[in-house]
């Protein structure tokens, strides 16, 4: 994007006067805004088609130009010359019907030139509007990867007004800058964000590789940030506990977990607030409570979460629980992708699209794939979240920084100790079983097929977990042989049918699948059993063991499935995932949550 720096001397009776330096992609918009302000001329730096310069190089020049200005007190430089704000305007005129409608569009949005133009309805005036919400304070202009610095804006400054024939100003001091940064995903140094030549920038021009697949980023990449208004939580009535247990008919646990994320709703200021809910706790249903509080005050809610599945899984229940409120739902593919709704509900991808977008962000299952150790995601989900508004953490297995900070006071939070159904949690059993890789190619060892046997008796449908793609053939066949009559079947990630095939095991037309941590969450039978080869592998931490284990007792009719960890070996790991069980366990009898 190609940009044109200015100085504008502004009257002191009017918008609190002197110098300033601005940037502008459509000067006649900045002619308009000025000369309505009282301005009669602009003092435009280059002369002719040498005004422009691409986006960060007119960002970086501006700051320099600001820094030179507040330090030394000079104004005007060389170079540049003075041109009439009628002259400017060219006849242009704002049709503020049309600006009104489109910039409302933007609010919370962060986006790309190219995803800009790719929005229906987009006005053939959009570069004069897009300028003209950032005089007016709608829109902020962004370059996409900035430089950052270890002293003031003044560094490359006075080679960068040499290159564009300015003279004259002289900056003590060196080069000092440590790298760049994208702006929409966070990145920063040189190996996440490499230098290309760019026509655009006349040289070497950073992009950034980290969030490629969302589309390029670059420096001299124009990105548009719509400024959404905030509310106050406070400002909404609060529920007791027993109102919003008899509102959305929770459970006394969920209840009371509710009621403290309320309460941290009302406080002033933004924040995080951590809800640990384990397994089959009711995470969607405590979270409603927290919409309904955003949407009475008139805020926006998104509810985000790694997996597409997740998401059109909750759209159903968030529509049913909210019929008067309009939902959207934005995942790769989604048609909604530019509507905007008083409740989102998205991928956590999608979030690198939006900007201080929404008053409660609402995101789930923080320690899953892909969300879980990718820094970027972070703060895309983070940064969709207004500075003061309030985001809310789901999770059955915390990472262990947010358990270290909950349990020093640092971090907010209530645990969900106990099931709807009021019983508890499966604790694992150990089950010795020689490692995968000794009996794959030959039988069932003896100690495995019984407990699959007596777990077959008692009606059940069995997940069998694997640590790696490869072994699930293997041993869906060895299970195929020793149980002929039993319908059995394998997924993975890497599975065109995963969809039919979990659809299959829903409706009990296969009682045992064989998967990877893939079905770790998200589907849930009535009578299930748990099976889990070679638990004490390294690619099973504590948090995805309890995951796993979590497929069992989910359901009132079955509320004490039955877990084995089938190890060669006994593990930190597998001993982390069983104290943890057995501590909410503990805490939910502590409570009195537990049914006699």
């Amino acid at each position: 994007m190609r940009a044109v720096v200015y100085g504008v001397e502004v009257d002191p009776a009017v918008g609190g006067g002197g110098w300033r330096w601005c940037v502008s992609v459509a000067l006649e918009a900045d002619a308009a805004w000025w000369s309505a302000a009282g301005a009669r001329r602009l003092y435009v730096l280059g002369s002719g088609g040498s005004r422009r310069l691409s986006l960060g190089q007119a960002a970086e020049l501006r700051a320099g130009l600001e820094a030179s200005r507040r330090r030394f007190g000079s104004a005007a430089v060389p170079g540049g010359s003075w041109v009439g704000v009628e002259e400017l305007c060219a006849g242009w005129a704002l049709d503020r019907g049309e600006y009104e409608r489109w910039t409302s569009r933007l609010a919370g949005r962060l986006l790309l030139r190219e995803e800009l133009e790719a929005m229906d309805g987009l006005p053939e005036d959009w570069v004069r509007f897009v300028q003209w919400g950032a005089l007016m304070g709608r829109l902020r202009i962004r370059h996409g990867v900035e430089r950052m610095r270890e002293a003031s804006a003044l560094a490359r400054l006075a080679g960068r007004l040499e290159g564009m024939g300015v003279h004259g100003l002289r900056v003590r001091g060196g080069d000092r800058w440590e790298g760049y940064r994208c702006v929409r995903c966070g990145s920063e140094g040189r190996s996440l964000l490499p230098v290309s030549e760019c026509a655009l920038c006349g040289g070497p021009c950073p992009y950034c590789e980290a969030c490629l697949g969302m589309g390029r980023v670059r420096y001299c990449a124009l990105l548009v940030q719509g400024v959404a208004a905030g509310v106050e939580f406070a400002a909404a009535g609060a529920l007791g506990g027993s109102g919003v247990r008899a509102r959305w008919g929770l459970s006394s646990a969920q209840a009371d977990a509710a009621g403290e994320a309320l309460r941290f709703l009302e406080r002033p200021g933004g924040g995080k607030f951590l809800l640990w809910a384990v397994t089959g706790a009711g995470k969607t249903e405590m979270m409603f409570p927290l919409v309904e509080r955003a949407l009475a005050v008139g805020g926006r809610a998104l509810v985000a979460t790694p997996r597409k599945d997740v998401v059109l899984e909750l759209m159903p229940r968030v529509k049913a629980a909210f019929p008067e409120a309009r939902v959207v739902t934005l995942y790769g593919g989604s048609e909604e992708r530019w509507e905007a709704g008083a409740i989102t509900i998205a991928t956590t991808h999608q979030l690198f699209r939006f900007r201080e977008a929404f008053d409660l962000v609402v995101l789930d299952e923080i320690d899953a794939f892909p969300y879980h150790g990718d820094p970027q995601l972070t703060y895309a989900a983070e940064g969709a979240c207004r500075h003061d508004g309030k985001f809310v953490l789901l999770s059955a297995t915390p990472p262990t920084e947010l358990r270290r900070a909950a349990s020093r006071g640092k971090l907010p939070h209530a645990k969900v100790c106990v099931r709807f159904h009021g019983r508890p949690l499966p604790v694992p059993q150990r089950l010795g079983v020689p490692p995968l890789r000794r009996w794959a190619d030959s039988a069932l060892p003896r100690s495995l097929r019984e407990a699959v046997e007596v777990s077959l008796r008692r009606g059940a449908q069995l997940f069998v977990f694997v640590p790696w793609i490869a072994a699930i053939p293997g041993v869906v066949r060895l299970l195929e042989g020793a149980f002929p009559d039993v319908p059995i079947g394998g997924t993975s990630s890497k599975d065109e049918e995963r969809g039919e095939k979990v659809l299959s095991f829903r409706g009990r037309e296969l009682r045992i699948i064989v998967t990877t941590t893939i079905l770790e969450r998200g589907v849930t039978v009535p009578r299930t059993d748990v099976f889990i080869l070679d638990a004490h592998s390294g690619l099973f931490d504590g948090a995805s063991l309890v995951q796993m284990a979590g497929r069992a007792g989910r359901k009132a009719e079955d509320p004490s499935g039955n877990v084995y960890f089938c190890s060669a070996e006994w593990t930190k790991s597998q001993k982390e995932a069983i104290r943890d069980i057995k501590a909410m366990n503990d805490l939910a009898r502590k409570r009195g949550y537990l049914f006699p």
